[in-house]
């Protein structure tokens, strides 16, 4: 399933590079995207990671200089602190009831940032989103209507 998600998300994303000139945020993010459609408050929580990485992006590059291969090994370190970070503090309680803020993986929320960074919050953020709708719409069609959990 997994295998799929991605690789559909792949070609996805590659039809909307071509004909918008927009990413989606990493190549491998809408297929794990929509593999958690149905935890929407995990997607929050990585959003809200990226967002954090990609104002920490943006504060190191007034005092430094980040370009290039830098740019996104030091957002995808940086989404990975805080990533592992979110693991042990982003499960919250309300009301008796768990809310699972945690991040979806440990690169998605660097690569999500880094393409913020590039070409903006949000143009990142709506195409990201509509690719991952796509990829799970797909992969609905691929196992006969089923929801994928």
């Amino acid at each position: 399933m997994v295998e799929q998600a991605i690789g559909l998300g792949l070609v996805v994303s590659l039809i909307f590079s071509e004909t918008l000139g927009l990413a989606a945020g990493g190549m491998v993010v809408p297929g794990y995207l929509a593999l958690m459609i149905h935890e929407p408050l995990r997607i929050v929580g990585t959003v809200g990671i990226a967002l954090l990485t990609w104002g920490a992006l943006q504060l190191l590059s007034r005092y430094t200089l980040i370009y290039g291969r830098r740019r996104i090994v030091v957002a995808v370190l940086i989404g990975f602190v805080f990533g592992a970070l979110s693991r042990d503090l982003m499960v919250l309680k309300f009301q008796n009831v768990p809310v699972d803020l945690r991040t979806i993986g440990f690169v998605i929320p660097g690569l999500i940032a880094n393409w913020m960074e590039r070409q903006g919050v949000i143009q990142t953020l709506c195409v990201m989103v509509t690719t991952a709708v796509l990829v799970r719409l797909l992969l609905m069609l691929l196992h006969g209507g089923a929801l994928i959990r």
